[in-house]
Formats: C-alpha cells, structure tokens, sequence
C-alpha cells in the first residue's frame, strides 16, 4: 500500500550558515559600526540583539535575506515581542517551528477527510503518515495539502510503493 509523510524540518546546518552571513554582514555594515547590533543562536532559537526597534528590524531582514538565498523557508521563522535588555538595548528572540503540531495536523486530516479522497491519515507525532491504494490519490492529497494556508513549510518525504 503506497504511503508518505508530512513533516516540517528545517536544515540546522543551512540555518547556522545563514547565521554566520548574517554576523558578518552585520560587522561589515556601515550603518551598525559602533553598535551593539548583534544576532546568536540560543536554545530558545534565535535571539537579535539591537539598540532600536529599527536596528532589530534590518538584523531581521538581513537574516531573512540569507535564509532565502541558502533555500530556507522563513514561515518557519516566531517573532517574539522586543524586549529591554542590559544597557538600554533591545532583544528579540525567534523560534524556529519544527514539526506539525496537534493542531495543524488536526486541520490537515480535516481537509483531507472534508475532499473525500480514498486516503487514510495518521497523525505519529510530530508528523502525519498518509496512506491509500492509488499514487494518483497520494498526488491528489500532496496537491491539496500543498493549497493549504500553513504557517510553517511542509515536506512530503518517504513515497513508498
């Protein structure tokens, strides 16, 4: 019986990478010389450091930019609410969305079951597996889940015949 899962998965490495570009654009820029304009990666995600809101906006933009161009999603990007930190700056700290939560897989069975195709969906986890008898219904679920509004990127891994 032909299956394959739904996960969201973000490449850590290709994400760390944007990183460091952005660190160096960062020292590079004329416009942030001086400033304790800065972006690390923390176990909470990712966390921009700025002197203001406009300064925490073009660190953001600026990783946004390399992500894109190293072929990483930034729906899978949470911005959290500026914060004050030591020394009259600003912090922000993005969460990088891993997996499919309760509640988008829910919606995603949902959507499937409400187009009346011949498939089955099971949510194992943090991913969804999707199984039936044709690979042209599999296509069919692949093209419709594809349609959906998600806030995060989807992949369709381990099509089995």
């Amino acid at each position: 019986m032909p299956s394959f899962d739904i996960i969201c998965d973000i490449n850590q490495h290709e994400l760390q990478n944007a990183i460091d570009q952005s660190k160096r654009e960062i020292t590079n820029r004329f416009d942030f010389k001086g400033t304790k304009a800065s972006i690390e990666q923390s176990e909470q995600g990712i966390v921009l450091l700025g002197e203001s809101a406009n300064q925490l906006n073009s660190i953001a933009e600026i990783l946004r930019t390399k992500m894109t161009r190293r072929g990483l999603d930034v729906k899978s990007l949470d911005y959290g609410d500026p914060e004050h930190a030591s020394g009259d700056c600003l912090r922000q700290t993005l969460t990088v969305k891993q997996g499919i939560d309760q509640t988008l897989g829910k919606s995603i069975v949902k959507t499937i079951k409400q187009a009346k195709l011949r498939v089955q969906v099971s949510i194992q986890g943090d991913q969804l597996r999707v199984s039936g008898k044709k690979r042209d219904d599999l296509q069919q679920a692949i093209a419709l889940v594809k349609g959906m509004d998600c806030d995060r990127p989807l992949q369709y891994v381990n099509f089995r015949d």
